[in-house]
């Protein structure tokens, strides 16, 4: 955060909370974007994700027990398939916070968070169907918006909408 620049106590306890997420895990998480809309950190070291998640809902001064959303991303530039997921301390702690996760874009994955927040279950199972990308440790991970025989993952930046599905013109 720069110096000298007035922030808002939301943003200075997410700050805080930060802190204490890096404190734990050091080089497997990036610096913190203290932005005031949704402050956010990128999970460098992907294979720690369900460690960080756990440890952010379960560590006392932290308790990030609701998961807002999980949106899939497609960065095709940087050959790479993502997530961002919105946490906050509901009723317990004024902070919120955003996680990016990132797994390249041909057969990438990324560790389920569904034991840890039961809403990332359907959320995760969406990024999949719409953006291809896998969750390993996943209940059961399987198309929830396509049909199952569906080609091709239609959040994708370079998706081409088939001409037929099944006898019916696409689009219609």
């Amino acid at each position: 955060m720069e110096e000298g620049k007035v922030i808002s106590q939301s943003l200075q306890e997410s700050a805080a909370a930060y802190s204490i997420i890096h404190e734990k895990f050091g080089s497997a998480i990036s610096a913190l974007d203290a932005n005031e809309t949704m402050p956010f950190f990128e999970v460098i070291d992907t294979s720690q994700w369900t460690e960080i998640a756990l440890f952010m809902r379960d560590h006392p001064k932290l308790k990030f027990n609701y998961m807002a959303c999980l949106t899939g991303v497609d960065y095709p530039a940087e050959e790479k398939l993502g997530i961002i997921c919105n946490f906050e301390s509901l009723a317990l702690f004024n902070h919120k916070l955003a996680v990016k996760v990132k797994c390249v874009r041909d057969g990438g994955s990324i560790p389920s968070v569904a034991c840890v927040w039961h809403t990332a279950n359907w959320h995760e199972r969406e990024a999949y169907d719409m953006f291809g990308m896998t969750f390993t440790g996943h209940p059961e991970l399987r198309r929830i918006l396509c049909p199952d025989d569906w080609e091709g993952y239609p959040l994708r930046k370079d998706y081409k909408v088939q001409d037929q599905y099944h006898g019916i013109k696409v689009p219609y």
